[in-house]
């Protein structure tokens, strides 16, 4: 930790003008809640010091990831008793540098409280120009499960395992330079959910619209800007067994398929111009990835059908399952990440 040798450090409120947000979040008075996995706030600084000042909604906590000057420090819980100071230590040898600071939990762990940043000065931070992609999906999407390398995978809390920093809609970001939201949920399906039959759960169609990606519709999303590309992986939790105990359907190849339709046509009505993208699972195989891809197409021919809409399809070859409970692990994330990454770099 370097101290302050030049201008004294100001406290800069969450509001300012020079805070570049990403994914979901909400200001609320002077301050702002990152609420999406992923959602993110960014700032240009000059200085040697740097605290930032977050709480947690939730107890007994959260995480969040630092990157700074383009590298990543790791997580940090974030106690949710009080706001309470963060020290990102800062490197002498430069005078400019760049600070991001990433939501490491899902939405229904509440939202990470960004009270102000606390640094010398604030510079002009302006990524307007970025290619921007919004990535649609459950777990995998989340990075949930990816990691035991900090909490053992059968110990703690299921978001102690999150990384969403290396998730795979991460790494193709910051691979293609691009900005990026996720709108993702564990367990979330399409028109049922991991272990319900959207009896007592939200499906993805009916929060998407949401901004806390819950079924409070009273706070809604903010569809201003377009992303280049939607990238959409949902089926996984569709085609599960649940956990064997709670009664399961069949899976409904027709009901599935006429769900994906109706939620495509509910993003093309934000984003008329979007490049969508579907992907199959990363953790599904065999006949059941087989049945899942023929879903897909379907929904592919549909629109090109009726819609002349070219909505394109992405195929991970293999399955990814050996991070906490059968996930793809954090290794195997960038591996998806190497793979979808060209596909997306010819779309932009």
């Amino acid at each position: 930790m370097f101290n302050c040798t030049g201008t004294k450090p100001t406290k800069f409120r969450a509001d300012n003008e020079n805070f570049q947000y990403s994914g979901r979040y909400q200001l609320l008075d002077n301050d702002a809640a990152l609420i999406s996995p992923g959602a993110s706030v960014s700032i240009n600084f000059s200085g040697t010091e740097c605290k930032v000042y977050l709480k947690g909604e939730n107890p007994p906590y959260n995480y969040v990831s630092f990157e700074l000057d383009g590298n990543y420090l790791g997580r940090t819980k974030i106690e949710s008793s009080a706001v309470q100071e963060y020290h990102v230590e800062v490197s002498a040898e430069k005078k400019v540098h760049s600070l991001k600071i990433i939501k490491e939990s899902e939405a229904s762990n509440g939202y990470v409280l960004l009270h102000g940043i606390e640094v010398e000065e604030i510079l002009e931070n302006d990524f307007s120009s970025q290619p921007y992609i919004e990535f649609i999906g459950d777990s995998i999407t989340c990075g949930a499960a990816a990691d035991g390398s900090t909490v053992p995978c059968d110990t703690g809390e299921y978001f102690d395992h999150e990384n969403v920093y290396f998730s795979y809609g991460a790494n193709v970001a910051r691979a293609l330079q691009a900005d990026f939201t996720l709108s993702s949920v564990s367990g979330i399906g399409m028109y049922r959910n991991w272990n319900d039959e959207n009896i007592e759960e939200p499906i993805m169609p009916q929060v998407y619209e949401n901004l806390y990606l819950n079924t409070d519709d009273t706070i809604g999303n903010n569809f201003d800007r377009t992303p280049d590309i939607v990238s959409i992986c949902l089926g996984t939790n569709d085609l599960s067994n649940g956990d064997g105990v709670k009664p399961r359907l069949p899976f409904n190849k027709e009901k599935y398929t006429a769900n994906y339709i109706n939620f495509i046509k509910t993003v093309y009505g934000h984003y008329p111009n979007t490049q969508i993208v579907l992907l199959n699972s990363p953790m599904v195989g065999g006949e059941k990835n087989t049945l899942l891809v023929s879903c897909l197409k379907e929904v592919q021919s549909y629109f090109a059908q009726n819609h002349n809409k070219s909505v394109l399809l992405f195929e991970f070859d293999s399955t990814y399952t050996n991070g906490c409970l059968w996930h793809p692990s954090v290794e195997e994330h960038k591996k998806m990440a190497q793979k979808l990454t060209p596909f997306f770099r010819k779309l932009l």
